[in-house]
């Protein structure tokens, strides 16, 4: 993080395409449209950018008071979901006898491009706004160079015609891009796919992620890309089982129809004592989190599918893949990263998830808060990850 000289030295400097600073205390689209800027890192500078907030252009400060949860409105940028891919940002303050400074610091994304509320931001200089087609293509290529997530490589042996192209554009597109881009847009197919991460121009391929989102059949190149739902009698995988279903094809699609399932075949009404209102067995929202958790972290290089196993007093989904990046068992859940951020950039576009790095956080409070036990999960192991949440007793 930024120290206090470090800063006294930018505060004294002219506003540059590293730094933002503004007296605004409420102007989010501001702070939004700066972090995403950053993000994107347009000029290549591989340095981070500065949001500096209770100053002047020249530097002098504005009176700001202090106030923690001022910081904390400005790391919300982290996890809220207005831009994507989750920007990495820490936040730190600063007391001056003339006010007190709020900075922060913004790490250059090697997912790019970044969106805040569907627009690529970029900054050149003193120039500020919205990404052009040409700007975005090459922040596209940017990220071909990075390459260091799975879902983002080339899926070589496949093209164009591999994905359903009116998926993308009558489903995800309108979700995904503000409508004022959409409306402007007219680059051709490949170049809107590659703008979210979903076509590699140079390899002229669907990524992985495409495939994955998009493709007619994606189990053709990712063999393990499918759910594999199996109710049991008993309480173990012993006992006889009375109904299977496999989940496949381009998760955009899939996932609203395991949601459905999930509401209509899973979640049942209990009735704890006779005049009480009626309560579930599971919460939607948790058996939803825990599921469209495991799709977006596991190890797709894995040919398994994902297990979605119901008991006669639980549920266990089971997913390849350990805990990955800055996940440690010492600091699990609060700790998280993603082995598959272009697949947890599109479920949070499409409405499947709400926040980002808090699905097991929420799932749990969802469960408490339901009557249910708390749920358990095993990630001693470097190649799976399990949860297993047990259901509300009558």
């Amino acid at each position: 993080m930024i120290t206090r000289i470090e800063l006294d030295k930018l505060l004294l400097g002219n506003e540059q395409d590293r730094v933002e600073k503004t007296v605004s205390t409420n102007d989010a689209t501001k702070f939004g449209e700066a972090i995403c800027s950053f993000c994107n890192d347009f000029p290549a500078h591989n340095k981070p950018g500065y949001l500096i907030v209770g100053v002047n252009d020249d530097g002098s400060r504005c009176g700001l008071p202090n106030d923690e949860k001022f910081l904390q409105t400005l790391m919300d940028f982290r996890t809220d979901g207005r831009i994507v891919p989750p920007p990495v940002i820490v936040v730190s303050g600063f007391e001056y006898e003339d006010g007190y400074v709020a900075v922060a610091e913004v790490q250059p994304s090697f997912q790019p491009p970044a969106r805040f509320k569907g627009k690529v931001c970029i900054r050149i200089g003193p120039r500020k706004g919205t990404a052009t087609d040409i700007e975005e293509r090459i922040l596209s290529e940017k990220r071909s160079s990075y390459a260091i997530s799975w879902d983002t490589l080339p899926c070589y042996g496949s093209v164009l015609s591999d994905l359903s192209i009116e998926i993308f554009k009558l489903i995800y597109l309108p979700k995904a891009i503000d409508e004022e881009t959409l409306i402007a847009n007219g680059r051709e197919i490949k170049e809107q796919l590659a703008s979210l991460k979903f076509y590699d121009l140079k390899a002229d391929c669907p990524t992985n992620a495409g495939l994955l989102m998009f493709g007619k059949n994606p189990k053709l190149f990712i063999p393990g890309a499918a759910v594999q739902y199996v109710r049991f009698v008993g309480d173990d995988v012993v006992s006889e089982f009375e109904y299977e279903h496999s989940f496949e094809g381009d998760l955009t699609t899939q996932m609203k129809v395991m949601e459905e399932f999930i509401k209509s075949l899973i979640i049942k009404k209990v009735l704890v004592n006779i005049g009480e209102e009626h309560q579930y067995n599971f919460p939607v929202s948790a058996l939803k989190e825990l599921l469209f958790n495991a799709i977006i972290h596991r190890d797709y290089q894995s040919n398994a599918p994902i297990k979605f196993y119901e008991f006669s007093d639980r549920i266990e989904i089971s997913n390849a893949g350990g805990l990955y990046g800055k996940a440690r068992p010492e600091n699990f859940p609060t700790e998280n990263d993603y082995r598959n951020p272009t697949i947890a950039e599109a479920s949070y576009n499409l409405g499947y998830v709400n926040r980002f790095n808090l699905g097991v956080q929420r799932a749990t409070s969802a469960l408490l808060k339901n009557g249910n036990p708390e749920p358990k999960f095993l990630f001693d192991q470097p190649t799976n990850f399990s949860a297993i949440i047990y259901k509300k007793k009558r």
